[in-house]
């Protein structure tokens, strides 16, 4: 059994920075992509930024230039730093992983863009 928790989430006013981050733990073999996607109220979940186990990155347009995503391989973890937050990122965001070509969800943690 694979388990995602994610921490980090909250409350911050626009312009402002958080930093997200998931550990994946359990039977982990051939974790190959890990990431995160977020939905918010009356939307469908969309992602944000994944990254590979070799390290190449993928970000939707809308956050390009703004989050960075990262892992460590070693920790099977993997964060989002995200900086110069728009009311429009408010959502809550989940980790995801694959592993063996199965995918796998964190329960989702609350971020709140808010003045």
């Amino acid at each position: 059994q694979v388990q995602l928790v994610e921490s980090g989430g909250g409350l911050v006013q626009p312009g402002g920075s958080l930093r997200l981050s998931c550990a994946a733990s359990g039977r982990i073999v051939n974790l190959n992509v890990m990431g995160w996607f977020r939905q918010a109220p009356g939307k469908q979940r969309e992602l944000v930024a994944t990254t590979t186990a070799d390290g190449s990155t993928d970000y939707s347009n809308s956050v390009k230039g703004r989050f960075t995503v990262s892992r460590d391989n070693a920790k099977n973890t993997v964060d989002l730093q995200m900086n110069s937050l728009k009311p429009e990122d408010t959502a809550v965001y989940y980790c995801y992983a694959n592993i063996r070509f199965r995918d796998y969800w964190g329960q989702g943690t609350q971020v709140t863009v808010s003045s």
